[in-house]
């Protein structure tokens, strides 16, 4: 049995460095944990047309990985094709969103996105507003970058700090949440820089997933 890591789109970049976030998690998890590329998904997850079409193939593999499952964790943050995959399967869906807010929101009164571009605001906009959390976000703010623009990790940081230090000092947020996969290495220099806790969610899905699974081993 495994928990499955899905990355919805198609750059082993992204997947590898998904695999490296969640690599310390391995000693904690009850079963293994495997991060997996969606071969079918276009190389970044950057439109509402990009979340809708991944959709289907996504759930083509997983239901091909249902039988070895125990969880499954759907790494983009607009969470694509998440209640669909709920309806689905059997086992534990968890999307890096919705892990990534629920988490933030015991780390803090007001959390902060950092988004990749300011076209993704609108989609998490509508999320948030489903989830009834609005009253707890204290900004959403863009990085203007590309996910395939964030392998250049020098400009990216100095992006980050940008942006995150404006989440903190302006909007008042007391978490910053990294709005998309593509910023897993990031984490632990951007949390130290700013003072305030920063979630990265594949990492807070995935402990989650942990979680849910050793639940379920209580029954």
């Amino acid at each position: 049995m495994t928990i499955y890591v899905i990355n919805p789109n198609s750059s082993q970049l992204i997947t590898d460095g998904i695999d490296r976030a969640v690599d310390p998690m391995r000693s904690a998890a009850p079963v293994p944990i495997e991060a997996r590329t969606l071969a079918e998904g276009p190389p970044g997850i950057e439109t509402q047309a990009h979340v809708d079409g991944v959709v289907a193939p996504m759930l083509a593999h997983c239901a091909a990985l249902e039988e070895n499952a125990s969880a499954f964790v759907v790494a983009c943050y607009s969470d694509p094709g998440l209640a669909a995959l709920r309806e689905q399967s059997n086992h534990p869906v968890l999307g890096i969103a919705e892990a990534s807010i629920l988490t933030a929101m015991t780390l803090g009164q007001r959390f902060g996105i950092i988004s990749i571009l300011s076209t993704s605001i609108p989609r998490h906009m509508r999320y948030l507003g489903a989830m009834g959390v609005m009253d707890r976000l204290a900004g959403d703010h863009p990085l203007e970058l590309g996910v395939a623009e964030l392998a250049d990790e020098t400009r990216t940081f100095e992006r980050l700090k940008s942006v995150g230090a404006h989440l903190r000092d302006t909007a008042r947020a007391d978490v910053a949440i990294l709005g998309c996969a593509g910023m897993t290495a990031f984490r632990t220099d951007l949390e130290t820089h700013l003072g305030i806790p920063v979630v990265e969610p594949c990492q807070a899905a995935t402990a989650m997933a942990i979680g849910r699974v050793a639940l379920q081993k209580t029954r």
